[in-house]
């Protein structure tokens, strides 16, 4: 079963995405759909730290996605929990030696947790919290 609200990602190529999250994230394919020109991706869901993401490949020529101009960043961002508060850490540790770029470095947050966020290559937000204890 789901969670009640997941994000679908489009990205482009989604199967560079999916091997990323899977490098960084420790994501766990649970479904792919290939598109008929063998060469992207329709549908794609990952479980990432308990919960589901799901992503594409741009199909402009359907009308209801654009491929992203380079460069550009979304808007949207993507919140992890993490159980423990090293794991914040090893996360953005990984996520910045494969090509994420740091926006903020792990710290304390003043709301409790240890904090940090990235852009992953495909100018997704990923933001991290774990509990201090």
């Amino acid at each position: 079963m789901r969670p009640p609200v997941a994000p679908y990602l489009t990205v482009s190529p989604a199967l560079a995405a999916i091997a990323y999250y899977t490098a960084v994230f420790g994501a766990k394919q649970k479904a792919i759909m290939p598109a008929f020109d063998g060469l992207r991706i329709m549908h794609c869901e990952l479980t990432i730290n308990g919960g589901a993401v799901m992503l594409a490949d741009a199909f402009p020529e359907l009308g209801h996605t654009r491929i992203a101009v380079p460069g550009e960043l979304v808007t949207a961002s993507v919140s992890l929990e993490f159980e423990q508060a090293d794991m914040v850490d090893d996360v953005f540790a990984k996520a910045t030696s494969l090509g994420g770029k740091p926006e903020t470095s792990p710290t304390k947050s003043f709301w409790g947790t240890r904090f940090a966020t990235f852009r992953d290559p495909f100018g997704h937000r990923w933001l991290l919290n774990g509990p201090l204890r």
